[in-house]
């Protein structure tokens, strides 16, 4: 079968080349609200950013009612601790459904619902429940005619011990029973794999065995390069292999091929004292690749046809010591995610002063636009609409950006000596209109009043953190 899983996939993509996808890679939105800016500024930072893609860990009624009439792709979650009530009851499920999806579609567009997370290695007490418990789910979603929202549970890399080779990984045996049901549950409801993958915590765990370029995905010398000994695939990055290392393991228990969704991935910009890997450069650098690497619009190598669709976890940091989050949950961003030049090309974002700058260079930066840069700060000066907050950050952001989007054009750079940065959130608010903005309320989304910020002596040069959809000719995304 391993031999075979290559060329039907091939057959499989030729069968499917009428039909268009989109290459997205989303974001978790993790933690209580109580600790995170409001649903609406939340919504606010999505819609900024052209964040497409989001899945929920909790199911709050008033994200998923902010989220309405965005367009935004919702996937929505039962917690571990539900799965028991709903797996015994069909009815527990038919009522969870009314209230967490039908209750909001088609204004906020829910697609998918996550059941439990990795629940196979996490909370064993449920995991009889669980193909029932998705079973149930999925009849009241048809019994309700919503048809178009998928079920699924992410699955933890813990259930594939050896994962390399990918050629001969499979999964834990002592799991067959459950795995089976699972897969055989997804290919009759035409769903997906939702896999959580850190090539993080492989790569901490092999103590070295794995070069960190590899795991970030960056190029490696031909003597170091990655390759498969029984399909001679050559692996440039390590999240790769884990896919297809979870692809070989669904192919040794069932066909067809379902496809793969990495519901989460991620690196984090800060850890334990002995977790040196753990930095904000590194985190950078592996969401930024991990973006480039989806928006290729190829799959892994035994799979080249199906999309590596991913979402990053995660939006806001949950925990100071383990820190995932692109954002602190002040809203202020730790650093900056870089989609390429679509949206960039395209509005240029606005140049703002770094918060937390010093206020000498500040001041410096503002003279210099306000005097030889020719940027218009009458804006600025008082009794006029940007006048306050009569701050030194306030009136160097309103100065730089105009002398930004004056010169941009002309080569300028938002950079004032490292006291500014680029952002995607307009931040224009009251009266005060920044250059570039759509100088109307009408239509436009107010985005929160948060000044980006890395941490403490982070240098992140731009802020652009939004997500594209990249279309292409490829297989269809469900089997």
């Amino acid at each position: 079968m391993r031999l075979e899983l290559w060329l039907g996939s091939i057959l499989f993509i030729f069968g499917s080349l009428s039909n268009v996808t989109v290459a997205f890679v989303g974001i978790n939105i993790a933690g209580e609200l109580s600790n995170l800016p409001s649903p609406e500024q939340v919504v606010a930072i999505l819609r900024a950013h052209k964040i497409t893609h989001v899945r929920l860990f909790n199911s709050d009624v008033r994200l998923i009612n902010a989220l309405s009439d965005t367009g935004i792709e919702v996937m929505i979650s039962v917690a571990n601790s539900d799965i028991m009530g709903i797996g015994k009851s069909p009815s527990a499920a038919a009522s969870w459904i009314n209230t967490h999806v039908a209750a909001f579609k088609p204004a906020t567009n829910i697609t998918a619902i996550a059941v439990g997370s990795e629940v196979l290695s996490s909370t064993p007490i449920a995991v009889p429940f669980l193909v029932s418990a998705m079973n149930y789910l999925y009849k009241a979603l048809l019994a309700s005619n919503l048809n178009d929202v998928k079920v699924s549970t992410p699955l933890s890399m813990d259930l594939i011990p050896t994962p390399f080779p990918p050629s001969t990984a499979t999964f834990n045996h002592s799991w067959n029973s459950t795995i089976y049901d699972i897969l055989e549950f997804l290919k009759n409801s035409n769903s997906f794999y939702m896999l959580n993958a850190y090539p993080y915590k492989d790569y901490i765990q092999h103590n070295g065995v794995f070069p960190i370029q590899y795991a970030l995905f960056q190029p490696l010398p031909v003597v170091k390069q990655i390759v498969d000994p029984n399909t001679l695939f050559h692996y440039e990055s390590m999240l790769d292999a884990m896919v297809d290392a979870t692809y070989y393991s669904i192919a040794a228990c069932i066909t067809p091929v379902i496809p793969i969704i990495v519901t989460e991935t991620g690196w984090p910009w800060a850890g334990a004292a002995n977790e040196s890997a753990a930095t904000v450069e590194n985190a950078e650098t592996f969401n930024n690749n991990l973006i480039k690497r989806v928006l290729t619009g190829s799959g892994p190598p035994s799979q080249p046809g199906i999309l590596m669709n991913s979402y990053i976890f995660e939006l806001f940091n949950e925990d100071d010591n383990r820190s995932y989050g692109v954002y602190f949950r002040n809203g202020s961003a730790v650093y900056s995610l870089d989609l390429g030049d679509s949206m960039e090309n395209n509005t240029g974002g606005f140049c703002v002063a770094r918060k937390g700058a010093d206020p000498d260079g500040l001041q410096s930066g503002l003279n210099w636009a306000c005097g030889q840069g020719q940027a218009n700060c009458s804006a600025i000066q008082s009794g006029q609409p940007c006048y306050l907050p009569n701050t030194v950050q306030n009136h160097a952001s309103y100065a730089y950006n105009d002398y930004y989007q004056r010169k941009r054009i002309e080569g300028a750079t938002c950079d004032f000596g490292g006291t500014a940065i680029i952002t995607n959130i307009d931040p224009s608010y009251g009266s005060c209109i920044f250059k570039g903005s759509s100088n109307s309320s009408a239509g436009r989304v107010s985005p929160p009043a948060f000044g980006p910020v890395g941490p403490t002596g982070s240098a992140s040069p731009t802020h652009r953190v939004h997500e594209i959809g990249y279309l292409m000719l490829a297989t269809l995304l469900f089997c």
